[in-house]
């Protein structure tokens, strides 16, 4: 369970691929003019997927809160629809970094104004500098003003804070604490200027790991949270009592009582520990601080709660269990501004059995947990959860007790009870951001019920992307959560890929000929690192790794199935019949070697590494080396080859100070030529052909004309079309990109912390029908009914429906009856409904069209007693259907 999220190109980076810098290039006529097409972006739902460590509500405007994420920008919160909208999506390629929010603070005076710290490692692995983004419309555009300091959102520690603050009653100071030694910075003009505070006295000096030489775990995590005692103030005056949390175990918290003009330690403050947070309840004149001996996120084995009387300086522990009994820091953090003295907390680093939310409604002298034991290892739980909105966050486990699944969480920094709402409360996981809208229950001996408060909010880092031409329409690669079979894309997956679940999925390929078999490799702490499919990605079965193998590399798929190519971390190039169960070294090719396959010579595979192509015509068994010239000399490159055409192979990738484009190939590799119109592409992908066009489309992340975005291509890269536009850029989209066999116009495009966006062109999006289906489906039928996982009250089922028939059909509806009581949580893949125990499941648009002999397959959610009898018979309309 420890997610780690460092950027998928950071290798990339280090050769200078994002480094804004200009390409040089000859003297020559201006860049052609760019077409461009209006297309509308969703994501491909997963919910959540990443670690969520800030959770704002603004204290003035009911129902109007942020949340932040580490690597893939900030959201703001719709009432009306219990969604979050994403507000950072016009952050651009250059910029990147920039989708990394190490702070956010929303102004009380003005509830329009809201300000984002970002910028995401401060290491060289992002280029660029730190910002302020300062909105005065609520995120919905924003003004930024650079920093000479980089900042941190996906660095040690970004769970502290919050490190930017708005003065609450003169609005147009504000303050930021800076990482890495650069101190406490202010603005007076509403975040246009920034200057150091000259005078703060102590700019850090905690780094999770001094030694590291990345400068990633070596970093001085600095100044860590600024808090506003607003008593101390009137409006239109600066607020005279400032309070700032820094970085040092033994000089954590100092204080200003004459608005920023002086500043000194807080006299009698604890030692030993960080302070992760420091909220003050005013009206008690209570500073509360939540204590870790780490900087977390994940570490943290020792932590303390303390409350500091603001009127007499007494400092008191009230931390809810005694410290050696502790194996856990403490970092959430919230006090109920409704209910003066009630203040919660979090144990963030508590991975096993579960992290603990404690609650206190006496200003810490007593306090209740949200689970504790009743004899070991049983446990009674003050909560119910129900994850029925997004099933996988049960990760498929069936753990022993203690440990539950769903867990209350891990990673859980971010804590915030609603300051108009005592019932509601949201928290940020490392996946997800629970929430409950009954949190009192907790005080009156009741259960409160915590659900999944995410829906909008799409943080998954996105390696691979495939979309088969038949069976799921998309298959995705993921960091820290695996991977999902997509079959309806407007729905949230049941389930991450499984047996095993990769920590990071890191390729994902199929057979072009048979899309039902799938192969992924990824990471995993302790176990094998390829998986196998039968059956398109619905059930998997682990592979045998070879000697050695430390990651999970690339893999490439016969176009038949039949054969697999696998280039692992910590082993060279190997082949294998069959299903991975006896490995043989490939002869001919480097290790670390990017490995593909052609689309429809079942022999045939490709490779490429530090500038060199590499052909297989044997399975695999021996590469030789491509006489190929040209092409860019490190390892950002991404090459596909094109399904239905043998030997038809493009290639993209490069960096800013060697060659860098799209190149194509039309005999196998033996030779490339570079597109004179692309200046920079890091993907490619291929998907349905255009209306009366003979060539698959193209689709790259690329730089074209000048002009960097998502472009498509209808002539074979003759001329392209920019499909983005710059609202809708998210950052880095350099991982992966492929189009829909089956849709014209669909294209579905990696993104580094936003998720899968999927588009859809305004003048595209329609699929082929096919001749003649039959408008009311009344020929032969049959039913695969497959309960796939079962657990304590509930279980998942999969239904294929084949078309037995001799006419095709448009639009179909299956009826069944459950015998057992068993009632539907959640359809995919169709539009299911249940009337008592009589259940109909209809078609969705895309899958309204069965050919004869073809099948569609749903599946669905429902919840049962003991017994859970499979349905004894099929409707279609009026045809009974067979059961196979």
């Amino acid at each position: 369970m420890r997610r780690t999220r460092i950027l998928t190109a950071v290798l990339a980076l280090a050769a200078g691929l994002l480094s804004g810098a200009p390409t040089a290039l000859a003297a020559g006529p201006p860049p052609p003019k760019l077409a461009a097409d209006t297309y509308t972006w969703k994501n491909a739902r997963i919910d959540g997927g990443g670690f969520v460590p800030g959770i704002v509500f603004n204290r003035s405007e009911k129902n109007l809160a942020y949340a932040r994420t580490d690597i893939g920008g900030a959201y703001r919160w719709q009432e009306s629809s219990k969604t979050w909208t994403p507000l950072l999506d016009s952050v651009g390629w250059e910029d990147w970094g920039h989708t990394g929010v190490v702070s956010i603070a929303s102004d009380s005076v003005d509830p329009n104004r809201v300000y984002a710290a970002v910028g995401t490692y401060t290491n060289s692995w992002d280029p660029k500098n730190g910002a302020v983004m300062r909105s005065a419309d609520r995120g919905a555009s924003w003004q930024k003003a650079n920093l000479p300091f980089k900042l941190g959102g996906n660095m040690p520690g970004r769970g502290m804070g919050e490190r930017l603050a708005v003065d609450p009653n003169r609005n147009s100071v504000l303050y930021l604490g800076a990482p890495s030694g650069k101190g406490l910075w202010r603005s007076t003009d509403s975040g246009s200027g920034w200057s150091q505070v000259a005078n703060f006295p102590n700019v850090g000096n905690y780094a999770q790991d001094p030694s590291d030489t990345s400068g990633y775990a070596s970093d001085n995590q600095g100044i860590v949270w600024v808090t506003f005692d607003e008593s101390t103030g009137t409006a239109g005056s600066a607020t005279k009592t400032i309070y700032v949390g820094v970085a040092d175990k033994d000089n954590a918290v100092y204080r200003s009582t004459d608005a920023g003009a002086t500043w000194q330690r807080l006299a009698g403050q604890p030692t030993g520990h960080l302070a992760h947070k420091g909220v003050l309840d005013a009206k008690n004149g209570y500073l509360y601080l939540a204590y870790s001996d780490k900087g977390g996120p994940y570490d943290g084995g020792k932590g303390r709660l303390w409350r500091y009387a603001t009127g007499t300086g007494t400092w008191t522990d009230i931390s809810p269990v005694a410290e050696p009994d502790t194996f856990y820091g403490f970092s959430g953090l919230t006090v109920d501004r409704r209910k003066p003295g009630t203040v919660m907390a979090t144990a963030y680093s508590a991975w096993w059995p579960d992290t603990q939310i404690f609650r206190s409604t006496d200003s810490g002298a007593t306090w209740s947990k949200a689970w504790d034991y009743t004899s070991y290892p049983n446990r009674e739980n003050r909560y119910t959860m129900d994850v029925s909105s997004s099933p996988w966050l049960t990760w498929g486990a069936n753990p022993q007790p203690p440990e539950q699944t769903p867990k209350l969480g891990w990673m859980t920094e971010a804590l915030e009870i609603d300051p108009f709402n005592s019932d509601r409360m949201m928290y940020g996981t490392g996946a997800t951001v629970y929430g409950t809208e009954n949190l009192t229950n907790w005080d009156s001996g009741g259960k409160f019920a915590i659900r999944p408060m995410v829906q909008g909010l799409e943080e998954t880092a996105v390696n691979d992307l495939v979309s088969p031409p038949s069976g799921a329409p998309l298959l995705s690669a993921l960091g820290d959560i695996g991977g999902f079979r997509h079959t309806d894309l407007t729905k949230v997956p049941s389930m991450m890929f499984t047996q095993p679940n990769f920590t990071t999925t890191t390729s994902l390929d199929f057979a072009e000929s048979n899309p039902n078999t799938v192969v992924r490799t990824g990471n995993l702490d302790s176990g094998p690192h390829i998986a196998f499919s039968t059956d398109n990605g619905a059930n998997w079965f682990a592979g045998t790794d070879p000697s050695g193998v430390s990651g999970g590399g690339t893999v490439a798929s016969a176009a038949d199935g039949t054969r697999f190519v696998w280039s692992p971390e910590g082993a060279g190039v190997h082949h294998t019949t069959g299903f991975g169960t006896a490995w043989q070294a490939s002869a001919g090719i480097p290790a670390g070697a990017i490995v593909e396959s052609d689309r429809v010579d079942a022999k045939t595979f490709y490779g490429f590494k530090s500038g060199k192509f590499y052909v297989s015509t044997d399975g695999g068994a021996t590469f030789k080396e491509s006489p190929a010239s040209g092409l860019p000399g490190g390892d950002s490159v991404r090459f596909k080859a094109l399904p239905g055409g043998k030997g038809d192979v493009w290639l993209a990738g490069g960096a800013a100070d060697g060659a860098y484009g799209l190149w194509h190939s039309t005999d196998g590799g033996a030779s490339f030529t570079k597109l004179s119109n692309v200046e920079q592409a890091d993907t490619v992908g291929f998907g349905k052909a255009a209306p009366g066009a003979s060539y698959q489309t193209l689709y790259t992340s690329a730089k074209i004309g000048g002009v960097r975005g998502v472009f498509r291509s209808t002539d074979k890269g003759a001329s392209w079309t920019r499909i983005n536009d710059d609202a809708q850029q998210w950052g880095w989209t350099g991982a992966a990109i492929t189009g829909d066999p089956g849709v014209y116009g669909r294209v579905y495009v990696s993104t580094n912390g936003r998720g899968v966006l999927y588009g859809d062109s305004s003048g595209g999006g329609t699929t082929d029908p096919g001749p003649g289906p039959d408008p009311t489906p009344t020929g032969a039928c049959e039913v695969t009914y497959k309960i796939t996982s079962q657990w304590s009250g509930g279980f998942q089922a999969d239904v294929r429906l084949t078309n037995t028939g001799t006419r095709p059909w448009t639009g179909w509806s299956l009826a069944w009856t459950f015998t057992d009581g068993q009632k539907l949580t959640q359809a995919w893949n169709a539009e299911a409904a249940q009337s008592g125990s009589a259940v109909t499941a209809k078609n969705v648009a895309w899958n309204a069209n069965v050919a004869a002999g073809s099948s569609v397959s749903f599946g669905f959610t429902a919840s049962r007693s003991d017994a859970n009898a499979k349905p004894g018979a099929f409707k279609l309309g009026e045809q009974t259907c067979a059961v196979a």
